[in-house]
């Protein structure tokens, strides 16, 4: 078996139906996801547990070249309802960062920015239960979604500290992980993070991530409504949220103009 060398980690939001646009960004329809996971595991691809990732970085395990990381933000219904038939008939696992003090709610956050003004249902205790049983692993998206960077230290620590308490109350086992929301942390956040009590943290920087990647600046690779299957292919071969054919012309006149000295 030949053993990865560095490790990607996929980002998607909804599976579900857009309306909009702005909506196609963070949704995937559930043909599509199917077919992107049908053409990852065609390519010989495979999904890893969140204990073996973490394994694999600190170098107490092997995995298998084209593993990759499946993650969830917001734990919206839709995982649960078309993305958790299919990945069970894989045996697939995934991982889903939960908002929460939302549990059961809706995604009030994206009200004032989905252009539509709808929002979408979120996973209950029972759904999240499940999914456990099937494998899912949940951890901390924060209490309510916050834009961390813009929070006093006393909110930032009620957001990550609070969220945390919330979920292993929840879940009956410690919650060690984070994903932050809309990607965005400063060093203030890092540290709050990490006096918070987790032990590493997901942004949405995109790139590969290899053992020396720093804990709290895990790199994962956003997966678009748009994006097809071979765009998804593309995208994880050069590391980048960008699939197109533009990007595939940029990447081999990079190399050329390399070689060549220029």
């Amino acid at each position: 078996m030949k053993q990865a060398e560095r490790v990607l980690v996929l980002m998607y939001h909804r599976i579900g139906e857009a309306h909009n646009d702005w909506e196609r960004r963070y949704c995937v329809s559930p043909e599509l996801f199917a077919a992107q996971m049908e053409r990852l595991a065609a390519k010989g691809m495979q999904a890893c547990g969140l204990d073996d990732f973490f394994a694999w970085l600190a170098g107490d395990k092997p995995l298998p070249e084209g593993s990759f990381l499946l993650t969830f933000d917001d734990g919206f219904l839709g995982v649960y309802e078309h993305g958790a038939p299919l990945l069970r008939d894989m045996n697939w696992p995934a991982t889903v960062f939960l908002v929460s003090q939302l549990i059961g709610k809706r995604d009030e956050w994206c009200r004032s920015q989905n252009p539509g003004g709808d929002t979408y249902p979120l996973m209950t205790q029972e759904h999240i239960e499940a999914l456990r049983g099937m494998g899912f692993s949940f951890q901390s998206h924060t209490r309510l979604h916050a834009d961390l960077p813009t929070l006093s230290d006393e909110q930032l620590a009620d957001e990550l500290g609070g969220s945390r308490r919330d979920l292993e109350a929840l879940l009956g086992q410690p919650v060690p992980y984070l994903a932050y929301p809309y990607g965005r942390y400063d060093e203030r956040v890092l540290n709050a993070a990490r006096e918070a009590g987790y032990q590493a943290a997901f942004s949405v920087q995109p790139g590969f991530n290899r053992r020396d990647v720093h804990p709290y600046r895990i790199r994962r690779l956003d997966v678009f409504g748009t994006d097809t299957p071979a765009m998804l292919l593309r995208k994880m071969y050069y590391g980048a949220n960008d699939g197109s054919w533009r990007q595939t012309l940029r990447y081999y006149g990079g190399r050329v103009k390399s070689r060549l000295g220029l």
